[in-house]
């Protein structure tokens, strides 16, 4: 189904565990060229790769993307690593911890804001140019994919507005890069995850997880490897490429639009 993705470039941000990890192997298996990023050190990296099994399709570049010159770097070692760029997921982000508005100071609000706002502003401003050009060398669509979340619609859970926000914020950031990049045949797209069995939850009681789980009309969390499909649809051109600006939803009817 997604034989199209044959040899394609693609840079994964956040992808060492959970969803990112589940995108980054579905995409070597499909025979994809993938650069997986995280802040493992080089023995961890080795040990991931060795159990990827993808020796000269699989690569590893340590950053923190929460910083516009690493974010740019980043992109200029993945497409050197790679030969061009095809395909961008930003998966980086995360909660960055919980707190009322009344006890959000300037270093948390920075901290969540740029986890899930900056790395994918600046890690998709340094591809733009790289994107194009594999665009217009293919004459297919090339894609960005960035991770959402249910939270960007209803708000997130207690002590998480900040993340809520900052997911909903990334939703619209597409809808208007759409705008200025269809032009150069870029597609950008969301995939918003319900519910899903990650670390995320770790902080949770199994009480708290039970109730949320009730309210899932399929009565339980998502899995990674539920996820993985979706991505791997929004880029391939074969079978999306007249699929732009759209927010996808994945929560096992959690939240239905």
């Amino acid at each position: 189904m997604f034989d199209d993705l044959q040899d394609k470039r693609v840079l994964v941000t956040g992808s060492t565990a959970g969803i990112g990890l589940d995108v980054a192997s579905s995409l070597l298996k499909a025979g994809a060229k993938v650069v997986l990023h995280g802040s493992r050190g080089p023995a961890e990296a080795e040990a991931l790769l060795a159990e990827l099994d993808a020796p000269g399709r699989s690569f590893y570049l340590q950053a923190d993307v929460r910083d516009t010159a690493q974010c740019e770097s980043l992109i200029a070692k993945a497409v050197d690593q790679l030969g061009g760029l095809d395909v961008l997921i930003n998966n980086a982000g995360g909660l960055g911890g919980r707190q009322g508005l009344e006890s959000i100071d300037d270093d948390f609000f920075n901290n969540v804001i740029d986890l899930n706002i900056r790395s994918v502003v600046m890690v998709t401003r340094f591809a733009i140019p790289h994107l194009r050009a594999s665009a217009q060398q293919s004459q297919q669509t090339s894609s960005v994919i960035t991770t959402g979340s249910i939270a960007g619609r209803e708000g997130g859970g207690m002590g998480a507005s900040l993340y809520g926000g900052s997911k909903a914020m990334v939703h619209n950031l597409h809808r208007n890069w759409v705008k200025e990049f269809t032009k150069d045949n870029i597609r950008f797209n969301t995939v918003a995850p319900g519910t899903i069995d990650t670390a995320f939850h770790e902080d949770k009681s199994d009480d708290l997880k039970q109730t949320i789980a009730g309210s899932i009309a399929m009565g339980r969390f998502g899995k990674c490897h539920e996820l993985a499909p979706t991505y791997l649809y929004l880029a391939s051109h074969a079978l999306s490429g007249y699929i732009t600006g759209q927010v996808i939803d994945v929560n096992g009817g959690q939240m239905c639009p």
